[in-house]
């Protein structure tokens, strides 16, 4: 009955919808954004670095452990990874869009830390990291310099100390990914003839560069306890991590 008179009476029909377009159009600027529907379901990625590692290696001794241990955690709708062959393993969780996303990223976690003692050291060392993400992305941004005066590499580094960080502090940002990072780095390369005649292996040469390129601190020189009427105290500054080449060249 109430639909035959609006198909009997169009005008009457056109008249309601215009009012209705007409509401709708005057409430949405004053409606709050919170009241908007969730479109994109609440998404938690787990990203963990095992390095020297192929894609393999890693999605045996890193992803597959971590993923039997996320699986089934409440509200979870299905999940994807991948492993890598610079060593890192990236997955990502999808949960029910009426999971609240702040307890699903802590479930995740608590699932990882079951599983941490099987993971390897070298993976403990880095650390795992639970990120509340979306897969929508909200804004693309281009940085380039002008007349080619800066390289790719000089660009990602300086996104990368003075943009990233200031873009993450924007309220309402979850994550600031930058396609094609870049990253400067000291890369040593390794020749196995001249090891083979020193009679040296290749995880000696990781190992002298684990004990000698440490950040340590060296103590101090006159604090408590000390000895009656000492009066100044000076710290011990070592070397650090190295930054040149030839630092490294001195490396026994």
């Amino acid at each position: 009955m109430f639909v035959d008179t609006f198909i009997k009476r169009p005008i009457l029909a056109s008249v309601c919808s215009l009012v209705i377009i007409l509401a709708g159009a005057t409430a949405i600027p004053t409606l709050p954004i919170a009241y908007y529907p969730e479109l994109a379901p609440p998404t938690v990625r787990v990203i963990a670095f095992y390095n020297g590692a192929s894609a393999e290696t890693v999605e045996t001794a890193v992803t597959t452990p971590i993923e039997q241990a996320i699986n089934g955690v409440e509200g979870m709708m299905y999940m994807s990874s991948s492993s890598g062959n610079d060593g890192s393993s990236v997955i990502t969780i999808t949960f029910d869009i009426t999971r609240d996303l702040d307890v699903a990223a802590v479930d995740v976690q608590n699932r990882i830390s079951s599983v941490e003692g099987r993971l390897p050291n070298e993976v403990k060392a880095v650390g795992i990291s639970v990120q509340k993400v979306s897969t929508a992305f909200v804004l693309g941004a281009s940085l380039y310099a002008e007349n080619g005066q800066y390289d790719t590499l000089f660009i990602s580094n300086y996104i990368d100390r003075f943009i990233k960080d200031e873009l993450k502090r924007v309220p309402g940002v979850g994550d600031v990914i930058v396609f094609g990072e870049r990253k400067w780095a000291m890369r040593l390369w390794i020749d196995p003839d001249r090891l083979a005649i020193r009679g040296i292996t290749a995880d000696e040469v990781v190992n002298a560069l684990r004990e000698q390129n440490v950040q340590v601190a060296a103590g101090a020189i006159g604090r408590s306890p000390a000895r009656p009427g000492q009066t100044y105290d000076l710290s011990v500054r070592a070397v650090g991590r190295l930054s040149e080449t030839s630092q490294f060249d001195d490396i026994i």
